[in-house]
């Protein structure tokens, strides 16, 4: 790992919801030690709406998420990343790019809130518990550090 910063890449399909938010409480959570981006195997083109409406809630920022590639990511020019974490089970059992530096690797599946349905307030509780459930992990994962992630 490096010493200074750690460079997370967070790996979903549609990079809209679950990596984003991971990317938001990494970066939020883990302090100057800790950059995390996210990217998606089949990004859907946009943030989730409801994504960004969890994050204001919580007063981090919500300025600057794209849905991108994760070819961003294995390009030459791209952040060395030390650890990469797929928080969604279909990003998981993709083939993925061949990282750059070969980054450790994490598996945290979280259900998709967005498959949820009904009125804006059911889709935004199911946002909000899957925020917190990947709260709890990157947490976790801030106390242990880098090393120690595959006890998370």
């Amino acid at each position: 790992m490096t010493e200074s910063t750690i460079n997370v890449l967070v790996l979903c399909t549609g990079n809209s919801a679950r990596s984003v938010l991971g990317e938001a409480l990494i970066n939020h959570l883990g302090g100057a030690k800790w950059r995390a981006y996210s990217a998606g195997s089949r990004p859907v083109g946009r943030v989730n709406p409801l994504s960004l409406e969890v994050l204001a809630e919580k007063g981090l920022p919500t300025a600057g998420y794209r849905s991108k590639s994760w070819d961003e990511f294995a390009a030459a020019d791209a952040p060395r990343m030390d650890l990469v974490i797929t928080v969604c089970d279909n990003a998981a059992g993709e083939v993925c790019p061949v990282w750059p530096g070969h980054p450790s690797k994490l598996h945290m599946g979280f259900p998709d809130p967005a498959d949820a349905k009904g009125s804006h307030e059911e889709q935004l509780a199911e946002f909000r518990k899957v925020y917190a459930m990947i709260e709890a992990k990157v947490r976790r994962l801030i106390q242990l550090g880098p090393d120690r992630a595959g006890e998370v």
